[in-house]
Parts: structure tokens; sequence; C-alpha cells
């Protein structure tokens, strides 16, 4: 019996090796993305879009920065912000001071087909000439055609320096 058994597992461990990946009959799962090729210099000038994006005024250029699927935690908003209606929302108010982002400093990651750019950055707001030093997360992935984010959130930074 003990023979038969090892037999049998052995004839079924062939069987898998016989079959490659992918193929009807095969054991492993085959995975065939494309990952985009890119640089941080190329995922750092996505903020450089987004903040031209609030140049001209309008939320739904703003928004149109953003995945169908995403999320925005603002930083002078306590909603979560997660379809395209309430993002609009959020950046019609938003705009209203004239906002202007520059990072100060940033550490980026990138992945297949995903990115994140971290670190902190200051709004200044034309109407009022204030500042607001923060801290930010963009998430980005590549949608086949362009880079979008998929999360972005932003606090005010806790201590004044």
């Amino acid at each position: 019996m003990a023979r038969y058994q090892i037999a049998a597992a052995l004839a079924l461990l062939l069987a898998g090796c016989a079959t490659s990946p992918g193929t009807p009959g095969s054991t492993q799962a085959s995975r065939t993305e494309n990952c985009k090729a890119t640089s941080e210099q190329e995922i750092s000038a996505l903020f450089d879009r987004w903040n031209r994006s609030l140049q001209t005024g309008a939320p739904r250029k703003v928004v149109a920065n953003y995945a169908e699927r995403s999320i925005l935690l603002a930083t002078v908003s306590n909603k979560p912000r997660v379809t395209p209606a309430e993002k609009e929302d959020y950046f019609t108010h938003f705009l209203q001071s004239g906002p202007s982002g520059k990072i100060d400093f940033r550490t980026i990651e990138i992945g297949c087909n995903t990115a994140v750019d971290a670190g902190l950055y200051t709004f200044t707001f034309a109407r009022t000439g204030a500042t607001v030093k923060a801290r930010y997360t963009y998430t980005y992935r590549w949608d086949g055609t362009q880079w979008l984010i998929t999360s972005h959130h932003s606090s005010a930074m806790p201590e004044k320096t």
C-alpha cells in the first residue's frame, strides 16, 4: 500500500512539472501584469501637475487628477472625500483662497504600476498671504494611460517652528 501511495504522489508531482505556468492543469497561477517604467522625476512631476490644476481655479480640473476609486483626506476638512462630487465640493471651497503648494521635503517609492510620494509641503494662499506647512502622502496608480491619485492625505504640522 505504501509503495502505491509513493508512486501516486510521484506521478502527481511529475504531472505538475510537465505543465507550464498558465496552461490548463497548471497548479501555479500566472500573472502577466506589465509594469510601467517610471522614475522619481516622473513621479515628482505629478505633484506639479496637481499644483498647476489648482492654479486654474477649476475644481473639476483638480479632481481629474484622482482615480475614480480614490480618497482625499484633506488638511482643512474632517470629512473623507471618496466620490468625485465630494472632492469637487472640497476643491470648490479650497480654491477660493488661491492656494499654491511647494514641496519642502519628499521621499518617493516606486512599485509595479504604483508609486508613493510623501513628505512636507507649504501652501501659500494668494487671497490672504497666509502660509500653512503640512505633511502629505500621495499614492498613485498607473491606469494604462496616466498616473492617477488613489489616496491623498494632508495634515497640518502639529508643532509651530
